[in-house]
């Protein structure tokens, strides 16, 4: 394929349909080990305790959020095609490499690294498409790409499949071979929109000017940009109970349902990835069509999303029957999609192209980080039976969330400009 598909009107959906994959592993790869802990304690015997398991799980967010920022801030000066490719590469040989692990230490080290390379991806994949989908397709085509990382989460159940059918060792080395793979497929399929000699097509008189501004000038200007920390807090609040499934509502569904987590982790997962495929594309469908309208479009759909998880999180805790259970989470998962198809849209409605993978980079710190302090505080919660409990606390504090984004994200642009910055 040469450069010149880029310029097609299918192209830029293509662009979209290679990522979703990108974000299917991405997740698969990371949600996979939430399930085997079961079979690994066997071999690891660390992982009968639940505060290692957490530990395990925060440890990866921790590296991830701490590196989020960093690789935002790389995908804006480098090539975003190749700084995917190289992503994906290192986190699927990291899955293959945990086949061999015979002891805490060495998964914990590697679940280090897989942190450190999934950063990488996230906002430049998104920032990408959002190059790709400057018009009325912009939330419909991050919603899309949304639903690759609900399928990959929902995949990621089968772990516990493949471990109870063969074994643990060749659910990571199976998935990481497929990475490994794909990530040379796509080196030859994906292209970058901008040169990567500058940050946006600008004029000569502009082009001579950028390179003297620094990063950290860059940084400052954006960080005193009143919306964006506003931005920052709405996207963290709602990233605890969206951490908080991934990591533990298989745990959730086997201890409320008494289910086998053979049949908990497919089930818990691939009814959060259903619902949720459903809430990212209906909320991308409506967003798109509500901004044309009304300038505030994405906020009120994102908000509506948030307003649905509040009162499925409460039940979600407090249920014990498989109705209430599967069916506040399927209405959580509608309610989360619907918030989570348009946080890249609604950043691009107050940070210009130049600085939306370091904007959406320091977003992922701040989510990560909630999502890993929540992380080990359901590890503990979980060891003195109150799971459930902690997951309808989490209710009332996306309550404050919702209210900070419907009363003060207020956007002037559909897609600001870096002379309207």
């Amino acid at each position: 394929m040469t450069k010149a598909f880029t310029r097609t009107k299918w192209y830029p959906w293509l662009v979209v349909g290679l990522l979703w994959a990108v974000a299917l592993l991405n997740y698969l790869d990371r949600q996979m080990l939430s399930t085997l802990a079961d079979s690994m304690m066997v071999d690891i015997k660390e992982l009968e305790d639940p505060r290692y398991f957490g530990m395990l799980m925060s440890g990866f967010l921790w590296v991830y959020g701490l590196m989020s920022p960093v690789a935002g801030t790389i995908a804006d000066k480098v090539s975003r095609k190749w700084l995917i490719v190289s992503s994906l590469f290192v986190w699927s040989g990291v899955t293959m490499g945990m086949s061999y692990c015979t002891s805490f230490d060495q998964i914990y080290v590697l679940r280090l690294i897989m942190g450190i390379s999934e950063a990488l991806y996230i906002p430049a994949g998104l920032a990408l498409i959002t190059e790709f989908h400057q018009g009325p397709t912009r939330s419909l085509a991050v919603g899309i790409h949304m639903t690759g990382l609900y399928m990959g989460q929902a995949l990621g159940g089968f772990g516990a499949t493949v471990a109870h059918q063969y074994s643990w060792q060749a659910a990571f080395h199976t998935f990481g071979y497929i990475g490994v793979i794909y990530a040379l497929v796509l080196a030859f399929l994906l292209y970058d929109k901008r040169s990567t000699a500058q940050q946006v097509p600008v004029s000569g008189e502009e082009r001579e000017k950028m390179p003297s501004v620094s990063v950290w000038q860059n940084l400052g200007k954006l960080f005193r940009t009143p919306s964006f920390w506003i931005l920052l807090f709405v996207f963290a609040v709602p990233s605890l109970p969206g951490w908080a499934t991934k990591n533990w509502l298989p745990t959730l569904f086997s201890d409320s349902l008494n289910l086998g987590m053979e049949f908990a982790g497919p089930l818990s997962t691939i009814t959060i990835a259903a619902s949720s495929f459903v809430g990212v594309i209906v909320g991308g469908m409506l967003s798109d069509r509500w901004v044309s309208k009304n300038i505030r479009g994405r906020v009120y759909t994102s908000a509506l999303g948030l307003a649905l998880t509040i009162p499925s999180l409460i039940l979600l805790g407090l249920g014990h029957t498989m109705p209430a259970v599967v069916g506040s989470a399927l209405f959580f998962g509608i309610g989360f999609g619907l918030f989570d198809a348009n946080n890249m849209p609604i950043l691009c409605q107050f940070v210009p192209d130049r600085l939306r993978s370091t904007a959406y980079g320091f977003m992922n710190l701040m989510g990560v980080f909630a999502g890993a302090m929540i992380t080990q505080v359901m590890g503990a919660w979980t060891g003195e039976g109150n799971l459930g409990l902690g997951f309808s606390a989490l209710g009332g504090i996306v309550l404050i969330a919702l209210l900070l984004e419907i009363f003060f994200l207020r956007p002037k642009y559909q897609d600001m400009k870096e002379a309207d910055f």
